[in-house]
């Protein structure tokens, strides 16, 4: 077998292993959702514990380490817990839960740029149609440690695009579990993020000129 056959075959096995994974979470969390939702507290105090890791890592690499206004990323993250409890009446099993708090803090940090006087909300209808096969520089500057810098680029991106780097590359999710967060599949994912990643590049060498 060629050597690109068995880098399919690899991609195809590490995406069926991360599907796996994501799904034992999603079905533990749904399940602890369902018997919140349902008036069970103690139910509901261990789902609040097990998302708040993932929602102050959304919201730190939204916004950085720093403070966005009056707001840090600790506070996004408790405005966002509140309405995720306030909102858990609304959510149906058949939609992932972190897909339906991902969403709510994604609007508490839009609200919280409006609130510091930058609305960052753009929305786009754009749709790539080629997969991720690039690692350029582009990559090593959303790896790296210069924050402010990042999100300068950041800002110059769609809300989708920013949405899907920051899931995919920032919090290290899989194009599986970035697909379950946004409501999408792996598949329009992974070339969502190969544009962005292009326009990322773009902004990179034109900066660097």
């Amino acid at each position: 077998m060629s050597a690109t056959g068995d880098e399919v075959i690899g991609v195809d096995e590490a995406d069926r292993a991360a599907h796996a994974r994501s799904a034992r979470r999603d079905a533990e969390l749904n399940h602890l959702a369902g018997l919140a939702s349902g008036g069970d507290q103690k139910a509901l105090e261990v789902l609040l514990g097990r998302i708040r890791p993932m929602v102050v890592q959304y919201c730190r690499a939204r916004i950085g380490l720093g403070t966005l206004g009056t707001q840090s990323a600790e506070d996004i993250t408790q405005d966002t817990l509140f309405a995720v409890v306030g909102a858990l009446e609304r959510w149906r099993p058949e939609k992932r839960v972190m897909a339906f708090v991902y969403g709510i803090a994604s609007n508490k940090v839009v609200d919280a740029y409006r609130a510091a006087g930058r609305d960052r909300s753009v929305p786009t209808d754009v749709v790539p149609d080629e997969p991720d096969v690039d690692h350029g520089p582009e990559q090593a500057v959303l790896r790296g440690g210069v924050v402010a810098e990042l999100r300068e680029l950041l800002d110059q991106l769609p809300e989708q695009h920013r949405e899907i780097l920051v899931l995919r590359v920032a919090l290290g999710l899989t194009a599986v579990e970035t697909a379950a967060a946004v409501g999408s599949t792996s598949g329009a994912v992974r070339v969502t993020q190969h544009r962005a990643l292009a326009k990322l590049r773009e902004l990179v060498e034109r900066r660097t000129a």
